[in-house]
């Protein structure tokens, strides 16, 4: 167990946080690919779902609402289709006083394609340049008031026109709280006289034009005059700089990783809902760099909860997949309205071994998400008789969730998993070989039933006849 990061999500406060940024909206089109078009050698994407979220500054408001925070939004949307949804999705997080509508800025719109977790395209809709002296004068006395009933305001900056030089001057010098920055902007040097700055190692070096990490993030420490400066390192992890002591140093947490769409904003909000708490550096830090680890194993512009942390420092890695059947089903909608194809399959899996990873894999390859339905000790032993199962259940769901082809894992009590499959509804059902001719239960509230190769010569009970025999 992570004692470390519960107790830091567990001293966590409800704080005032404002965002002043790009206000993006993200567009997802989920679908499916069978076939390359004969037009032209590219994918046809099957669309079976459309989705909107909040991109830019907007994910950063989102994740902030997702950590607890109490959150007031500023920037710029146009007087189009794209504001109104955006705004329709900022008013359910947050406080949009600040929040103005320019017809002489259209809504920044990215539309993302999807199939089977992969992006296929992603189209591009936006003009990026400046907004106008009286569009910023109004945003700036709308943000200096939200910035004075604050604890933290974030800066976001997808370089999208809202955030001219002179604005972000001002808005730092005369903010009524500590401004926290998240660097992507070209001109960074706006951004001095803020507290802290948040940049990935790419944008450190095209900052800084240093190659070293250590020698880039000092430069743009003193360019800047920050207090401290965070650097997210990819699969190195993240490393924090401050004026007072040595840099602290944090390794990757481990994920399957889907998409890091967003990783960087998931990582500043819980930053910023830390350090608004006010809890160390290194704390912080940890807490940003554990939500950043969850987030990337998500697709598209996500985020992440306290639940989820506390989660993660409870039970490590892969103990998300495992979740009681109404967590299952309510995730299982999310899945659907996305166009992806449900598969189930059960079993016992005591003594995992090569059997079970193949069919694990087969049955993964007949969809896109895969549940597992797992036996309860008490139904193993029902079903196996005495002395079964030999590995308890929590530790055979925890060995299931570590599997990349599993998605979810839920435990049931009963005899068979009839009222499961009932309750689940897959659209493939997966059962191994040995039961072509037989009644596969459940078969009738699924699309269809597969049936996995076997590897012959393994099974469980071999392996435990052959271990008594020793």
């Amino acid at each position: 167990m992570n004692t470390r990061l519960a107790d830091i999500v567990g001293r966590l406060k409800v704080p005032r946080i404002f965002v002043l940024g790009d206000l993006i909206l993200d567009k997802y089109v989920w679908g499916s690919v069978s076939r390359i078009s004969p037009e032209a050698p590219v994918p046809v994407v099957n669309v079976k779902g459309e989705e909107f979220r909040p991109g830019g500054a907007s994910n950063v408001v989102s994740n902030l609402a997702a950590l607890g925070a109490r959150v007031s939004t500023g920037g710029i949307v146009g007087k189009d289709e794209g504001g109104a949804e955006l705004l329709r999705l900022l008013r359910a997080r947050s406080d949009v006083s600040a929040v103005l509508r320019d017809a002489a800025k259209p809504t920044p719109l990215k539309i993302r394609m999807l199939a089977q977790h992969q992006q296929m395209l992603r189209v591009d809709q936006e003009r990026v340049e400046p907004i106008s002296a009286r569009a910023q004068a109004k945003l700036l006395a709308a943000a200096l008031r939200q910035s004075r009933r604050a604890d933290l305001a974030i800066i976001s900056d997808y370089s999208k026109g809202t955030l001219p030089p002179g604005l972000c001057r001002k808005f730092i010098r005369r903010a009524g709280c500590p401004v926290l920055v998240g660097l992507k902007s070209h001109d960074h040097h706006k951004y001095a006289g803020a507290a802290g700055a948040s940049l990935n190692r790419s944008e450190l070096r095209q900052l800084s034009r240093e190659d070293d990490v250590d020698s880039g993030a000092r430069k743009i420490m003193r360019q800047l005059s920050l207090r401290f400066l965070v650097v997210t390192l990819g699969e190195k992890g993240m490393r924090v700089y401050s004026r007072e002591a040595a840099p602290i140093t944090l390794p990757a947490v481990a994920r399957q990783v889907f998409d890091v769409t967003g990783a960087g904003d998931t990582a500043l909000a819980a930053f910023g809902v830390a350090y608004a708490s006010g809890q160390s550096l290194e704390e912080c830090a940890i807490m940003s760099n554990a939500a950043a680890g969850l987030v990337v194993a998500k697709v598209g512009t996500e985020t992440v909860t306290r639940e989820e942390l506390i989660s993660a420092a409870s039970h490590g890695d892969g103990h998300r997949k495992i979740v009681p059947l109404p967590a299952l089903l309510k995730a299982l909608e999310g899945e659907r309205a996305k166009g992806r194809k449900i598969v189930f399959t059960n079993g016992c899996f005591d003594l995992v071994h090569a059997g079970h990873a193949a069919s694990l894999q087969f049955a993964r390859s007949r969809g896109d998400i895969l549940v597992v339905g797992l036996n309860s000790d008490r139904s193993a032993r029902g079903l196996k008789g005495e002395g079964r199962p030999v590995v308890p259940q929590g530790d055979r769901a925890r060995l299931l969730a570590a599997f990349e082809s599993v998605d979810y894992v839920v435990v049931f009590d009963q005899a068979t998993p009839a009222q499961l499959v009932e309750r689940v509804r897959p659209d493939v059902l997966v059962k191994g070989a040995d039961y072509r001719g037989r009644e596969v239960v459940g078969r009738r509230h699924a699309g269809r039933v597969e049936l996995a190769p076997l590897v012959k010569g393994i099974s469980t009970s071999e392996i435990i006849r052959r271990i008594r025999e020793l």
